[in-house]
């Protein structure tokens, strides 16, 4: 009889010795680590069948965890091997069969500077209200960036601190702050009533997860606005898409008043990529906005459109666009030219500045 517990632990306990970041069970494959971006199959594996792939999930499962699986076709948690390993689980369905994705999560949070990001993120950490965003595609980094300048503020000032996320990802160590953390569906409904109880808990700063819909975006602007340190994530390109965003998913007639309420409490938006290094590893390259005079107007008046060139011609006050990162990175030796080209959003612009 194979003990599938003891075979997926043995799996598990392979992604922090190859330094991966990510675990992929899917029917018709063998198990498969994602390494510096990279797929690589556990061949000495064998290849998954139904049934193994099933057998495989269904071991780490709790029984409200398959009740919610059967119910919804799909579940998001975390996972903890021990005390040494953490992972942010995604198990779902696919022609029938089970699959799963396992995100490794440090239980160490680095800081800004091992993480290879840049200085000028601590002037946000400093601020005592208004709204942060840190945005870009899935795996890049956002929730390790999110969680460095939590940890951050936790570590240098007395806060009341609330995470809301879905599921709870890095673990916090209360060190001059308070911190609570909650986890959707298991410590609070949904993003939006975990919102609206946390005008009444007395905090100074959350951590919202992720902004997915029209209530959770009003309620996070709002609470900038009224003192609070509002840090969040996007899955969106760069500044200029994430601020239009934001203002595509509220209704006609209330976009008007959510300009306003943007381009009073918005501090800035950071994008981020994280890159193949020639060294090995990966390194992130990004675009940093910082909501100015100039911005402010240009979102105010709906000109979003311009905050690009606004980002190019302000590296005097700290803003960088993507391509200039990328530049940088090249002319250091961190990253070819070529990934330099994948990555941009504007690749013809980079190639003629390299």
């Amino acid at each position: 009889m194979i003990d599938y517990d003891q075979d997926f632990k043995e799996l598990l306990i392979q992604v922090p010795k190859e330094g991966a970041s990510d675990l992929h069970i899917d029917v018709g494959k063998h198990p498969t680590l994602r390494i510096d971006g990279m797929l690589y199959p556990l061949v000495k594996k064998p290849v998954l069948s139904p049934k193994d792939a099933e057998g495989l999930v269904m071991a780490i499962l709790t029984p409200g965890q398959k009740e919610t699986l059967q119910r919804e076709k799909e579940i998001d948690f975390s996972y903890s091997l021990g005390d040494k390993i953490r992972f942010r689980v995604n198990v779902f369905y696919q022609k029938g069969y089970l699959g799963a994705a396992f995100r490794s999560i440090p239980l160490e949070i680095k800081t800004l500077r091992d993480l290879n990001l840049p200085e000028s993120l601590y002037r946000f950490i400093k601020k005592e209200q208004g709204f942060f965003l840190v945005v870009g595609p899935t795996g890049h980094g956002k929730s390790t960036t999110l969680a460095s300048m939590v940890n951050t503020i936790n570590q240098e000032r007395a806060e009341v601190i609330i995470t809301i996320e879905d599921p709870i990802e890095y673990l916090f160590t209360q060190d001059k702050s308070i911190i609570s953390q909650r986890e959707i569906k298991i410590d609070t409904k949904d993003f939006g009533s975990a919102l609206k109880s946390m005008f009444r808990q007395d905090i100074n700063v959350a951590m919202i997860g992720e902004m997915r819909d029209y209530e959770t975006m009003s309620a996070a602007v709002t609470a900038a606005e009224t003192g609070h340190l509002i840090l969040s994530s996007l899955h969106t390109n760069n500044a200029a898409q994430t601020i239009n965003r934001i203002i595509d998913n509220f209704p006609p007639v209330g976009q008007n008043q959510i300009r306003a309420q943007l381009s009073a409490s918005l501090l800035g938006i950071f994008s981020q990529r994280l890159i193949p290094r020639i060294g090995g590893g990966l390194i992130p390259a990004y675009e940093l906005l910082i909501a100015n005079t100039a911005v402010r107007n240009l979102i105010r008046e709906n000109r979003v459109h311009e905050i690009d060139i606004v980002i190019e011609t302000s590296s005097g006050e700290g803003m960088v666009s993507l391509n200039q990162s990328l530049i940088d990175l090249v002319s250091r030796g961190e990253i070819t030219m070529e990934n330099a080209l994948n990555y941009s959003l504007f690749p013809e612009e980079l190639r003629n500045r390299l």
